[in-house]
């Protein structure tokens, strides 16, 4: 069992309505991180954990037998990466984040090749995988399902932890933990995350890494966010009413150049005209929500640009060579703190921080 709430006499549409602090006790384990589902989950001790797993980590992995080390912490897992909405940076970093840790993998990236085409359930597919799997890495195009799989499976035999990688327009909670990760790396020496002021540019009412982002920037005091997009595409009200119970400064703007030197990190996103219904999204001219060489110069010497990728024009290839362009390192944080859930998920941090304390020099 993994918490004291009673749902197996539950349906999945009583279990959804449910309020989120009781889903995410559901989500846990002997009181533990083990379902990775949605932003909520994480308070700042635990986001600072992550971290501090995901640095030792990597500086354990600096070295051959660090790497031997690593790869024979969990040879005895093994992850199914279900990802039947395209991916890229997601798929590669779990991919290798279970490598580093000798996690065998197998993987479904096209739903025409299981039996889903025969009509086979959703709940039966993921039963079906939790027979042979120990973690099942999911995105999905549809929100909720990776809290459905979840629910399924706590109503199995066979309970497995769900990582949501990706569902719909709803959350990005793995994302959102390498951008804490990356905005943590770039202001260690400038007093953390608490009183920064990060901006948010571009299709923000469907883009799931914001949301994501947002819920998790709720953890750090003195945040101020600007969310710079055009009207149509503002945050949701659900965000901006959580930020309003967490007491977190948000403005919205409609120009990228009214922000640019408040700014101590800009993040960056794409159109996600892949959600339009009739071509919504080429009605407007995005010309405002855009960084190119010629708006470097109102950033901040000290402020980071970051994207979580795949980009189109928003950011101009040319602004790649300054210094504060730090989206390529964000994309390879992403495979160390998803390393770092899989540890701890796998009940194995204290090995890995004894490990590194114990060849620290």
């Amino acid at each position: 069992m993994k918490s004291t709430l009673n749902v197996k006499n539950c349906s999945w549409d009583q279990f959804a309505s449910l309020p989120t602090a009781q889903k995410i006790e559901f989500f846990k384990k002997d009181g533990r991180l083990y379902d990775v589902l949605i932003s909520q989950q994480f308070n700042r001790e635990l986001l600072e954990e992550l971290i501090n797993i995901a640095n030792a980590t990597r500086r354990i992995a600096k070295t051959k037998e660090g790497m031997i080390w690593l790869k024979n912490l969990l040879p005895h897992k093994r992850a199914m990466l279900y990802f039947i909405q395209p991916s890229t940076r997601t798929f590669l970093s779990f991919l290798n984040a279970c490598h580093i840790l000798g996690i065998s993998i197998s993987e479904v990236r096209d739903p025409s090749t299981s039996s889903e085409v025969k009509g086979e359930t959703y709940e039966d597919t993921i039963r079906t995988f939790s027979s042979y799997v120990d973690v099942i890495i999911m995105r999905h195009p549809q929100e909720g399902y990776s809290e459905k799989a979840t629910w399924v499976l706590n109503n199995s035999d066979r309970p497995v932890p769900i990582f949501n990688a990706g569902s719909g327009r709803d959350q990005h909670p793995t994302q959102a933990l390498l951008d804490i990760y990356t905005l943590h790396r770039n202001f260690a020496k400038r007093g953390g995350i608490d009183g920064k002021t990060i901006a948010m540019v571009g299709d923000l009412q469907r883009g799931r890494t914001v949301r994501s982002l947002s819920y998790l920037l709720s953890n750090y005091e003195d945040v101020t966010l600007y969310f710079v997009a055009p009207e149509r595409f503002q945050m949701k009200e659900d965000i901006k009413s959580f930020l309003e119970k967490k007491d977190i400064s948000y403005h919205e703007v409609d120009n990228i150049d009214k922000i640019l030197g408040k700014a101590d990190a800009v993040y960056m996103t794409r159109i996600q005209d892949e959600h339009d219904v009739s071509g919504e999204s080429k009605n407007y001219d995005y010309s405002n929500y855009r960084i190119g060489p010629e708006n470097l110069s109102a950033l901040k010497e000290d402020a980071i640009i970051m994207h979580p990728l795949p980009r189109r024009n928003e950011i101009d290839p040319i602004v790649d060579n300054d210094p504060r362009a730090k989206y390529w390192r964000q994309e390879r944080n992403g495979m160390w703190i998803r390393a770092a859930l899989l540890i701890k998920v796998f009940n194995v941090e204290e090995s890995v921080i004894e490990y590194y304390d114990s060849t620290a020099i």
